[in-house]
């Protein structure tokens, strides 16, 4: 697969002819966490990506390959600790393997990602997960048994940049926050486009002390087109 260089500045991509019309009708949730200056760098198709409405029960498919999953001993053994909380991260090193994932709309405010990764062994990881416009950022991700993280938002080099902001679990109502010896560490997840319709996903995962945990490389492109 061919894949674009990216320049080193990030410049305004000229506006799509049908922008205008589909950002005035979309959800402009993901774009309000970010500044004018910032949203404009992006590529047209991430912006029109990250502004789909998905009301009334729609929901989008994305289908795709993991490229390639590395881990360190450490992070292996944190993916199988966290299996209990809905096994939020990979649990093994496949790579070329096939992927499917599929948005819509909480009713609680957000959007449910459905992630479904193959394995060459057992049966597909399936990775449920909530994104919620709440929070001192702006935006959380919530995964099994009230556990979450607040992530903030950045455009860089021309993608759009999901980092972790703190980790939390909401008990009884009451959100408490994780000391940080008790968190897996520094999360990054970056979106990039690709040429043909293709975009990429990157999940980095650093530890303070034990270094690069996991990273998790995968290309998809919108089903049926």
């Amino acid at each position: 697969m061919r894949t674009p260089g990216i320049a080193s500045e990030p410049r305004p991509y000229p506006p799509h002819r049908d922008d205008a019309r589909d950002e005035a009708l979309g959800d402009l949730r993901f774009r309000a966490l970010l500044s004018e200056q910032d949203w404009a760098t992006l590529p047209p198709a991430i912006r029109r990506r990250f502004s789909r409405r998905l009301a009334g029960g729609a929901t989008i498919v994305y289908a795709g390959i993991v490229v390639a999953t590395r881990m360190s001993r450490a992070g292996w053994w944190l993916a199988q600790a966290v299996r209990p909380i809905g096994a939020p991260l990979p649990i093994s090193r496949d790579g070329n393997v096939a992927s499917v994932v599929a948005v819509t709309e909480d009713f609680r405010g957000g959007q449910i990602w459905t992630r479904l990764y193959a394995r060459r062994a057992g049966f597909p990881q399936i990775i449920h997960s909530a994104k919620r416009f709440a929070g001192p950022t702006g935006l959380e991700e919530h995964v099994g048994f009230g556990v979450g993280m607040a992530l903030t938002v950045h455009a860089v080099d021309a993608a759009l940049v999901f980092r972790s902001a703190g980790y939390f679990v909401q008990l009884l109502g009451r959100r408490i926050p994780l000391p940080r010896w008790l968190t897996p560490g520094a999360l990054t997840v970056t979106h990039g486009e690709l040429p043909d319709g293709w975009f990429s996903f990157t999940l980095d995962l650093i530890h303070p002390r034990f270094g690069a945990l996991i990273r998790q490389a995968a290309v998809f492109r919108e089903a049926g087109t």
